[in-house]
């Protein structure tokens, strides 16, 4: 299953030494997401994804956040820099869910 959408890059407010970044997953991209059977969830009900945002593809895990309300997905460092985003600006990001 893949789910394609444009999302604001923000910075981790408990971790904001660190530039700990993500993306927040639309509400009803993590409600399918959430309501999926046949995909294991893992630690702390994360699920395992591959995500594009412009030239770059990586794996990693969407993980849900109780507060917003939705899965939220860490952009690493060496993506920003390659696709030239930092948080406050919009990326068009493609989620797609992988076997664990």
């Amino acid at each position: 299953m893949q789910f394609a959408f444009d999302a604001e890059l923000w910075i981790w407010d408990a971790r904001r030494d660190d530039s700990w970044t993500f993306v927040s997953l639309p509400t009803d991209v993590s409600e399918e997401i959430h309501d999926m059977g046949g995909v294991p969830r893992r630690g702390f009900g994360s699920r395992r994804v591959r995500v594009t945002i412009g030239g770059s593809t990586w794996l990693t895990s969407v993980f849900p956040d109780s507060a917003r309300g939705c899965y939220v997905l860490p952009v690493k460092r060496a993506v920003r820099t390659a696709e030239s985003i930092e948080a406050g600006d919009t990326a068009a990001v493609t989620v797609e869910l992988v076997d664990p």
